[in-house]
Protein backbone atom coordinates (compact mmCIF):
# COMPACT_ATOMS: atom_id res chain seq x y z
CA UNK A 1 0.00 0.00 0.00
CA UNK A 2 2.69 2.57 1.15
CA UNK A 3 4.94 1.50 -2.26
CA UNK A 4 1.90 2.53 -4.24
CA UNK A 5 1.40 5.61 -2.51
CA UNK A 6 4.41 6.43 -3.05
CA UNK A 7 4.39 5.73 -7.22
CA UNK A 8 1.54 7.79 -7.79
CA UNK A 9 3.22 10.97 -5.74
CA UNK A 10 6.49 10.30 -8.11
CA UNK A 11 4.42 9.86 -11.08
CA UNK A 12 2.81 12.77 -10.49
CA UNK A 13 5.87 14.82 -9.43
CA UNK A 14 7.31 13.16 -12.82
CA UNK A 15 4.10 14.52 -14.54
CA UNK A 16 4.19 17.77 -13.42
CA UNK A 17 7.96 18.23 -13.96
CA UNK A 18 7.45 17.32 -17.62
CA UNK A 19 4.21 19.57 -17.91
CA UNK A 20 5.97 22.62 -16.68
CA UNK A 21 9.63 22.09 -18.90
CA UNK A 22 7.12 21.87 -22.12
CA UNK A 23 5.33 24.59 -21.14
CA UNK A 24 8.44 27.04 -20.36
CA UNK A 25 9.79 26.51 -23.58
CA UNK A 26 12.05 30.08 -24.26
CA UNK A 27 11.42 30.01 -28.13
CA UNK A 28 8.17 30.25 -27.73
CA UNK A 29 8.28 33.85 -25.62
CA UNK A 30 11.03 35.03 -28.19
CA UNK A 31 8.82 34.01 -31.71
CA UNK A 32 6.08 35.96 -30.00
CA UNK A 33 8.26 39.04 -29.31
CA UNK A 34 9.72 39.05 -32.72
CA UNK A 35 5.85 38.81 -33.76
CA UNK A 36 4.74 41.46 -31.74
CA UNK A 37 7.42 44.20 -32.85
CA UNK A 38 7.14 43.16 -36.70
CA UNK A 39 2.88 44.18 -36.10
CA UNK A 40 3.59 47.19 -34.16
CA UNK A 41 6.07 48.45 -36.96
CA UNK A 42 3.26 47.18 -39.25
CA UNK A 43 0.98 49.34 -37.33
CA UNK A 44 3.08 52.15 -36.70
CA UNK A 45 3.70 52.77 -40.79
CA UNK A 46 0.31 51.96 -42.84
CA UNK A 47 1.36 54.20 -45.28
CA UNK A 48 3.87 51.11 -46.21
CA UNK A 49 1.82 48.77 -47.65
CA UNK A 50 3.08 45.29 -47.07
CA UNK A 51 2.15 42.26 -49.20
CA UNK A 52 2.49 39.31 -46.62
CA UNK A 53 4.15 36.56 -48.68
CA UNK A 54 3.13 32.49 -47.71
CA UNK A 55 6.75 32.31 -46.60
CA UNK A 56 6.22 34.74 -43.74
CA UNK A 57 8.33 37.12 -45.95
CA UNK A 58 6.55 41.21 -45.94
CA UNK A 59 7.61 42.91 -49.38
CA UNK A 60 6.76 46.16 -50.59
CA UNK A 61 7.16 47.68 -54.21
CA UNK A 62 8.33 51.18 -54.13
CA UNK A 63 9.03 51.63 -57.68
CA UNK A 64 8.35 48.76 -60.05
CA UNK A 65 10.88 48.34 -62.79
CA UNK A 66 10.76 47.69 -66.41
CA UNK A 67 13.68 45.21 -67.01
CA UNK A 68 14.22 41.59 -66.47
CA UNK A 69 13.13 39.53 -63.68
CA UNK A 70 15.62 37.62 -61.66
CA UNK A 71 15.42 33.72 -61.40
CA UNK A 72 17.37 31.51 -60.00
CA UNK A 73 20.56 31.34 -61.09
CA UNK A 74 20.39 34.81 -62.57
CA UNK A 75 22.96 36.75 -61.29
CA UNK A 76 21.45 40.16 -59.47
CA UNK A 77 23.93 43.39 -59.31
CA UNK A 78 21.99 45.43 -55.89
CA UNK A 79 22.39 48.47 -53.96
CA UNK A 80 20.69 47.81 -50.50
CA UNK A 81 20.16 49.42 -46.98
CA UNK A 82 19.81 46.80 -44.19
CA UNK A 83 18.00 48.19 -41.06
CA UNK A 84 16.59 47.04 -37.74
CA UNK A 85 12.70 47.77 -37.27
CA UNK A 86 13.53 50.87 -34.92
CA UNK A 87 15.88 52.48 -38.31
CA UNK A 88 19.76 51.62 -37.25
CA UNK A 89 21.18 50.82 -40.05
CA UNK A 90 23.48 47.72 -40.09
CA UNK A 91 24.27 47.36 -43.24
CA UNK A 92 24.80 49.47 -46.27
CA UNK A 93 26.23 49.63 -49.68
CA UNK A 94 24.91 52.65 -50.98
CA UNK A 95 27.79 54.81 -51.82
CA UNK A 96 30.16 52.04 -52.68
CA UNK A 97 30.38 49.11 -54.73
CA UNK A 98 27.12 47.58 -56.01
CA UNK A 99 26.53 43.65 -54.54
CA UNK A 100 26.28 40.88 -57.13
CA UNK A 101 25.43 37.40 -55.74
CA UNK A 102 23.62 34.42 -57.91
CA UNK A 103 19.79 34.32 -56.94
CA UNK A 104 18.80 31.70 -55.13
CA UNK A 105 21.55 29.47 -54.39
CA UNK A 106 22.26 29.80 -50.85
CA UNK A 107 24.29 33.25 -50.74
CA UNK A 108 22.25 35.29 -49.51
CA UNK A 109 19.31 35.06 -46.42
CA UNK A 110 16.40 33.61 -47.73
CA UNK A 111 14.33 36.36 -47.32
CA UNK A 112 16.59 38.39 -49.43
CA UNK A 113 16.66 35.86 -52.50
CA UNK A 114 12.96 35.83 -52.10
CA UNK A 115 12.42 39.14 -52.02
CA UNK A 116 14.75 39.92 -55.44
CA UNK A 117 12.27 37.55 -57.21
CA UNK A 118 9.17 39.69 -56.96
CA UNK A 119 11.17 42.76 -58.13
CA UNK A 120 12.04 43.94 -61.91
CA UNK A 121 15.48 45.44 -63.35
CA UNK A 122 15.35 48.79 -62.20
CA UNK A 123 13.29 48.58 -59.51
CA UNK A 124 13.23 49.75 -55.47
CA UNK A 125 11.34 47.43 -52.84
CA UNK A 126 11.76 47.29 -49.20
CA UNK A 127 11.19 43.77 -47.64
CA UNK A 128 10.01 42.59 -43.80
CA UNK A 129 12.22 39.57 -43.33
CA UNK A 130 11.39 37.52 -40.41
CA UNK A 131 14.16 36.06 -38.36
CA UNK A 132 12.77 32.26 -39.92
CA UNK A 133 13.76 34.11 -43.37
CA UNK A 134 16.87 35.78 -41.97
CA UNK A 135 19.29 35.29 -39.76
CA UNK A 136 17.11 32.77 -37.47
CA UNK A 137 17.32 31.62 -33.66
CA UNK A 138 20.64 32.30 -33.60
CA UNK A 139 21.73 35.97 -34.69
CA UNK A 140 24.90 36.99 -37.05
CA UNK A 141 27.69 38.80 -35.43
CA UNK A 142 25.38 41.91 -34.19
CA UNK A 143 22.34 41.06 -35.21
CA UNK A 144 20.48 39.14 -32.52
CA UNK A 145 18.70 35.85 -32.81
CA UNK A 146 14.80 36.26 -33.21
CA UNK A 147 15.55 40.06 -35.20
CA UNK A 148 13.39 41.01 -38.24
CA UNK A 149 14.94 42.93 -40.68
CA UNK A 150 14.58 45.81 -43.12
CA UNK A 151 16.48 45.78 -46.31
CA UNK A 152 15.68 48.99 -48.89
CA UNK A 153 16.64 47.26 -52.13
CA UNK A 154 17.44 48.44 -55.39
CA UNK A 155 17.61 45.88 -58.54
CA UNK A 156 20.01 47.54 -60.89
CA UNK A 157 20.84 44.70 -63.16
CA UNK A 158 20.53 41.00 -63.85
CA UNK A 159 22.54 38.99 -65.99
CA UNK A 160 21.01 35.76 -66.90
CA UNK A 161 22.39 32.58 -65.38
CA UNK A 162 23.31 29.66 -67.63
CA UNK A 163 20.66 27.86 -69.61
CA UNK A 164 18.72 24.80 -68.37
Amino acid sequence: MIKKYYQSILWFLATGLLVSLVSCDPARKYEKAESSSIQSYLTANPTENFTKEPSGLYYLEVLTGTGRTPVAHDTAYVIYTGKFLNGNVFATNVGGTTLFFPVDEGYMIAGFDEGITYMKEGGKSTFLIPSSLGYGTQGYYTIAGYTPLLYDVELVKVIPGPSK
